[in-house]
């Protein structure tokens, strides 16, 4: 199994052992198996790709690919045929000698995908199957990275630079380098997702985007500490922008720590400006009116919101995990210390300073009557 980043070479590789094993001398492959997150996905990549079967193969050993019988054909009589893993059932009767298996971590039915393909492989002298996969922690990939028979190669997107774009090796490592996705989709490192946190990295990579549309206003969304020094907590500050197609969009992660309340609050109100933020939401629990008092010193333009906890972090920030999961808030690219705290905090441990900025924020965006509801009589 090879495990790689992004543009790591991972298909060239799963292409190049192929085709060594059906030039090999002894014991060559004859049935093969292709199989792809979908069948468009394992012709594209797999087969017709820059890094694909065609592309990779000598003159005198370039396959012929019949799209319509979904089969690629060698000049010594090889034979592999290309199958999706959306369709598990289409594996149930086909037999082979060889299979190679693309991100398979990416996989629908990946478990019952697997168990056909295993079932199938009964042919030749000494099965085997190679599957190339940027890892996600998912049971089937690490049941296989215990298995005593499975050997593992991994490969860094860094280690194939040369036949990167240099626009994207300098940026998408850049943002990216130092971050559990960035361990995961550039690195090639299984990251273990907290089953106790609201949220998991695939949820926050599933509706990252790279810019935000027509914003209908922008907040920051403030958690101020309770003390100052190195030692204290964090003043958590996020930019979220409410989209005109009803979304919430993290901007920017600005915290800053360690400062004094006259220092985070200068600070503040630069982040307010540089946005031209349309509020500021503070959190008043600690310090009251003069959480106000200290950020509008001398910007009493600032329009300040307060907002009061009423209930544990925890339970805070559950309507808003719920918000991210029907994919109703995006991040505006890759925030390393704020996704950190999403994705590990289980209720423990310190406070979750950016966190509590972002529940605040989109609480106050998406949910606000729920925070502003009172109990009130109604006549029958």
């Amino acid at each position: 199994m090879m495990l790689g980043g992004r543009g790591a070479g991972k298909t060239r590789a799963g292409a190049e052992w192929i085709r060594a094993r059906v030039e090999q001398k002894k014991h060559p492959a004859r049935y093969i198996a292709l199989i792809g997150e979908t069948y468009a996905a394992a012709r594209a990549v797999m087969v017709e790709g820059p890094s694909g079967l065609l592309a990779i193969s000598p003159q005198d050993m370039t396959p012929r690919f019949l799209p319509s019988r979904r089969l690629v054909l060698w000049p010594n009589g090889a034979e592999a045929r290309l199958f999706s893993a959306e369709r598990p059932e289409a594996l149930r009767g086909p037999q082979f000698d060889t299979a190679w298996c693309d991100e398979l971590a990416k996989w629908r039915y990946d478990e019952a995908t697997w168990d056909m393909l295993q079932f199938g492989l009964r042919l030749g002298h000494r099965p085997r199957q190679v599957v190339t996969t940027t890892p996600r922690p998912t049971a089937l990939i690490k049941r296989l990275l215990s298995d005593k028979n499975c050997v593992v190669t991994k490969a860094r997107t860094q280690d194939n630079r040369a036949n990167l774009a240099p626009a994207f090796v300098e940026q998408i490592i850049a943002r990216y380098v130092d971050t559990d996705l960035g361990r995961q989709e550039l690195d090639g490192d299984v990251v273990e997702a907290d089953t106790q946190a609201l949220w998991n990295g695939d949820v926050l990579a599933a509706h990252r985007v790279k810019t935000a549309p027509a914003l209908q206003k922008t907040i920051i969304a403030l958690d101020p500490p309770v003390s100052a020094g190195p030692d204290a907590d964090a003043c958590g500050i996020i930019v979220i922008g409410l989209g005109e197609d009803g979304r919430a969009y993290v901007l920017e992660d600005a915290t800053v720590q360690g400062l004094a309340p006259d220092k985070w609050a200068v600070h503040v109100r630069r982040v307010y400006r540089a946005h031209e933020a349309h509020a500021l939401i503070a959190e008043i629990n600690q310090g009251g009116e003069l959480v106000r008092e200290i950020v509008q010193r001398d910007a009493e333009d600032i329009v300040f919101e307060p907002v009061r906890a009423i209930a544990g972090k925890l339970l805070r920030a559950e309507p808003v995990a719920v918000l991210y999961a029907r994919g109703r808030v995006s991040h505006v690219g890759a925030f390393e210390a704020l996704e950190k705290q999403m994705c590990r905090y289980d209720g423990s441990g310190p406070s979750p300073d950016r966190l509590d900025a972002l529940v605040w924020g989109i609480s106050w965006l998406l949910l606000r009557p729920r925070l502003t509801a009172r109990p009130r009589l109604r006549r029958l």
